[in-house]
């Protein structure tokens, strides 16, 4: 089994209850477990496309999947909540993003390992540092890297009773 973390994120329609489903049915995905899920967090978008803001999380999960396997899942698990690919940076009612897969590195059509603008982004960093703080990502700690970002201030907890409990089954 391989440690892979990944974000979670939407900003159209019940971004909360999208969210909530999404970790279901990763859940759901046959040798793979979540292992730990972070707080919801409230973010603003990123990009040049004016949009409202989004809902984001971390998971940390175990798979047997090999990195190609498992993004399909997440590609038909983005399809199945709306998700179209139509403008980049654009709004989008689920995004499942591949930060790390073990220490994999990958450049391939489609996929790049470990995601390559992860360490630019409070909306990753702040949601992946609350499950994984002493994770270091090149040289330093990914709680530091989270506190040097400029906009991790904007990065804000979402309260929300649908969201699975960090405690309940995580």
């Amino acid at each position: 089994m391989i440690e892979v973390y990944i974000g979670l994120g939407g900003n159209i329609g019940d971004r909360a209850a999208t969210l909530a489903d999404a970790v279901a049915a990763i859940d759901a995905v046959p040798d793979t477990r979540i292992d730990r899920l972070s707080s919801l967090y409230e973010t603003p978008p990123w990009g040049p496309v004016p949009q409202g803001p989004y809902l984001n999380a971390c998971a940390a999960l175990t798979t047997s999947l090999n990195p190609r396997a498992l993004l399909d899942r997440f590609l038909t698990i983005e399809r199945t909540h709306g998700r179209e690919r139509t403008e980049r940076w654009g709004p989008r009612t689920l995004d499942l993003d591949l930060l790390l897969y073990g220490d994999l590195r990958l450049d391939e059509p489609g996929m790049i390992v470990p995601h390559p603008r992860m360490l630019e982004r409070a909306f990753v960093l702040v949601p992946l540092a609350e499950i994984a703080p002493d994770l270091s990502l090149g040289g330093m700690r990914v709680r530091d890297r989270s506190l040097r970002l400029a906009d991790s201030g904007k990065v804000t907890v979402w309260r929300d009773p649908r969201w699975p409990s960090v405690q309940a089954k995580w």
